[in-house]
């Protein structure tokens, strides 16, 4: 089997640092765009993983027999969210990595906003014509009454991300994730061995199952460990104005709070300043996602990156194999995420 193409490798090749071809290739700001450019077209050339979907996305161009073109009124892919996806989310960046690869096989990408008002009624957005629709993704739709409605439409269905399986309850159809549990738990297992103790975690573990998966990694890390969890620690609130009650009634903080996402991490930091702490010096704060907000963050923010554009591939394989077969067991698949520790976790 060939060697893994690594940063360094690809750093090697060009004669850059391996800082630099990381920014290119995270999409970090502060660099010329012919050199990032010149990076990604070699990371690309030498099979570098987070660009290795696309020649696996070409082949989908030239097949006209894909299933998903079958019915030529069928030229959309409807996407479904409660949520406007903009830059900062996650999201934003697999579906443009997505758009792109649906127009490889002659379909389009369309957003349909569905209300609270939807939700409670049970309706599709006034928007969707059914009769033009050729597949439906999910983003940000964790209502499971909702999605089980979805569920039920004569095409493939799939979601990125969804409702917490609380009980172990799935929905039916197939589902796209990030991998949350590894790098959460080895964040934890390093922390530890730097001698952090006290670690908690802030965010809903209820709101959404990635939510629930990255607190149960923390949880399952700190029992292999046999490292107590102190529950005044867990903080399951997501919005500032909540937050900073919470985390004035405690008496002292732990070493490390771990937050279900960035933006969960970015507004706890926030309350603790206005409190008069600092971190990392007085606590150490790690998110999820590595947002671009994470990264011009003060202190800059350790988070877990998602690799967005192999998502995007992962999304066009769910949907277009089960356009092709839909009697498949349904699905759940995860895609590889990376540990990134930056100043919000280290101590002088």
């Amino acid at each position: 089997m060939a060697n893994r193409v690594t940063i360094q490798d690809i750093a090697d090749e060009l004669g850059l640092s391996r800082n630099t071809v990381s920014k290119a290739l995270n999409g970090a700001e502060g660099l010329a765009e012919a050199t990032r450019e010149r990076i990604i077209a070699k990371a690309m050339d030498m099979g570098y993983k987070q660009f290795a979907y696309a020649q696996l996305i070409s082949h989908y161009q030239d097949d006209a027999q894909t299933h998903l073109l079958a019915d030529s009124d069928k030229r959309e892919v409807a996407l479904l969210s409660v949520a406007y996806l903009a830059a900062p989310h996650f999201s934003s960046l697999m579906l443009d990595g997505l758009q792109n690869a649906l127009t490889h096989i002659g379909l389009t990408l369309n957003s349909h906003r569905v209300t609270q008002a939807n939700i409670d009624n049970l309706t599709l957005p006034s928007t969707l014509d059914m009769s033009r629709v050729a597949a439906v993704i999910g983003v940000e739709m964790f209502d499971r009454r909702y999605d089980e409605m979805v569920c039920a439409l004569d095409v493939p269905v799939l979601f990125v991300d969804g409702p917490a399986s609380l009980h172990g309850e799935n929905l039916p159809c197939d589902q796209l994730y990030m991998e949350n549990t590894t790098q959460v738990m080895r964040l934890v297992n390093d922390m530890l061995e730097r001698g952090c103790r006290r670690i908690g975690f802030v965010g809903n573990w209820e709101h959404c199952q990635s939510f629930f998966e990255r607190y149960s990694a923390f949880r399952l890390a700190m029992l292999m460990a046999d490292a107590p969890v102190e529950e005044r620690f867990c903080i399951p609130l997501n919005l500032t104005d909540t937050l900073r009650p919470a985390l004035s009634a405690l008496d002292e903080l732990p070493d490390l709070f771990i937050c279900a996402n960035d933006f969960v991490a970015l507004d706890f930091m926030q309350v603790v300043r206005e409190l008069g702490f600092d971190v990392p010096r007085d606590v150490m704060i790690a998110g999820f996602d590595d947002s671009a907000e994470s990264r011009r963050s003060v202190p800059p923010l350790t988070t877990i990156h998602i690799h967005t554009q192999v998502m995007a591939y992962s999304a066009i394989h769910l949907l277009r194999t089960r356009a092709e077969e839909p009697s498949l067991d349904y699905r759940r698949m995860y895609t590889e995420t990376e540990l990134i520790y930056r100043a919000s976790t280290m101590r002088e």
